[in-house]
């Protein structure tokens, strides 16, 4: 690998991490935001509010009115959808103009012309979609070259948005839910958990070489997992009960995350191939069109009765929804193609400590010496996975196993020489001919 690609891989790895690391802080003050919607104001709609702020995705469609190239894929569809060329275009054609030898000139006079050239050419043009194809067959097989036309098409772009609307969807609305249980810190501690089902999905269905399976990652995660459950006991005592629905909630809303940003990762392998705000923009647009019988079976249900929310409370959502959605959602997918699948979920172990902090200075909460120290290793798992894949998958668990295993083998070794060599010196000195013996 040469030093500029080397270079540019950390390139990507360190503005995924920032990225995440901004997208953290976005995800813990919409958190609270949540919180004190649904606990101050009384305004308990986990559903309402996640069918509010995933159907305003549908601002990134606006993209189709002010963004050319956007209005340029539309106008190609139209054309291939009338006609598989465009309409002929007639132009006149040039001839160089070639100076003529006198022997050339004289031939002319002898012979007659039978080929007569016409002086005009017909034109057309092939759809945007097939002209991709056509330009790629004809290019070189340098990855950057694939990187400037390789964008998936409108409808392809749809297709995906249609399939991972409801998994988004309901990866929302479980941890709204469990935000309607319990202490925003907690929710985030056992949101993390998605680490670990990223893990194995990633190793199930890889898309690049960053969602490697290693040793040392499986650790990160499984110390991880180890925090997690500290935490998880020492909120169920909660006296009512509220605490363990709220962590079902959360451990539900962790492994859909997974599932969403690994199939998604899957289908699509780089992120110069997805237009990330057309995929958003439809994200919304199907949220809006296919799920609002939702509101018709929880209230008649009695699951979550219909209510309009006060001025307040519909300012705080839409706000909520613009930030901590729109514009969260698309910097942590974005941070996710740059970094790895599992970075990128992971990353919720950062809102840790800022949620932790958050709740200690405005909520007033108090937690125990249990939730800090399983809040401790959750916080270091991710800068641990963090530092494995910038060293290209780094597995210094698997190294150390190694020459452990290596160490007891030539001390086994070592140690069966040493009793043949006894054995031999025992021989010798007793006078038998040691050459009629094998050893």
């Amino acid at each position: 690998m040469s030093w500029g690609v080397c270079g540019a891989q950390k390139g990507r790895l360190a503005l995924g991490v920032v990225i995440l690391l901004l997208v953290d802080v976005i995800w813990v003050a919409s958190s609270e935001l949540t919180a004190y919607i649904f606990v101050q104001q009384q305004y308990s709609k986990p559903f309402f509010s996640t069918f509010v702020k995933t159907s305003m995705f549908v601002l990134y469609l606006l993209g189709f009115l002010f963004w050319r190239p956007w209005r340029q894929q539309c106008a190609a569809r139209y054309q291939q959808q009338n006609s598989n060329l465009s309409e002929p275009l007639y132009v006149p054609v040039k001839f160089p103009d070639v100076p003529e030898s006198g022997a050339s000139r004289e031939s002319k006079t002898r012979k007659k012309q039978r080929v007569r050239f016409s002086n005009v050419m017909e034109v057309r043009e092939l759809p945007y979609s097939q002209a991709v194809e056509a330009k790629l067959s004809r290019m070189s097989h340098n990855p950057a070259s694939f990187r400037i036309i390789g964008k998936l098409s409108i409808s392809a772009v749809a297709r995906i948005s249609f399939f991972f609307c409801f998994v988004w969807f309901l990866a929302n609305l479980a941890y709204q839910e469990a935000l309607t249980d319990t202490q925003v810190a907690i929710v985030n501690i056992l949101s993390s958990t998605s680490g670990l089902f990223t893990l194995i999905l990633a190793a199930i269905f890889p898309s690049n070489s960053s969602d490697r399976f290693t040793l040392s990652k499986l650790l990160a995660v499984i110390l991880s997992m180890v925090g997690v459950t500290v935490v998880s006991v020492s909120v169920m005592d909660s006296p009512d009960g509220k605490g363990t629905i709220g962590s079902l909630w959360s451990l539900l809303g962790a492994v859909l995350y997974a599932v969403y940003i690994v199939m998604l990762k899957r289908k699509v392998d780089r992120e110069e191939k997805l237009d990330i705000p057309m995929f958003f923009g439809f994200v919304g647009l199907f949220n809006l069109l296919l799920l609002w019988p939702g509101f018709v079976l929880l209230h008649y249900s009695g699951l979550e009765s219909f209510e309009m929310p006060s001025q307040l409370v519909i300012s705080c959502i839409l706000i909520n929804g613009l930030i901590g959605t729109v514009l969260s959602e698309f910097l942590w997918l974005w941070g996710c193609f740059l970094t790895s699948s599992l970075i990128g979920t992971l990353a919720l172990s950062l809102t840790i400590p800022l949620s932790i902090m958050t709740d200690i200075c405005m909520q007033k909460a108090s937690f125990s010496w249990l939730f800090f120290a399983g809040a401790i290793p959750v916080f270091l798992s991710f800068f641990l996975t963090a530092l494995l894949c910038h060293y290209n998958n780094w597995d210094p668990a698997m190294i150390v196993l190694r020459r452990v295993f290596s160490f007891f083998c030539r001390k086994h070794r070592n140690h069966r020489y040493g009793i043949q060599k006894v054995i031999i010196s025992c021989l010798d000195c007793s006078g038998v001919n040691i050459s009629n013996y094998y050893v």
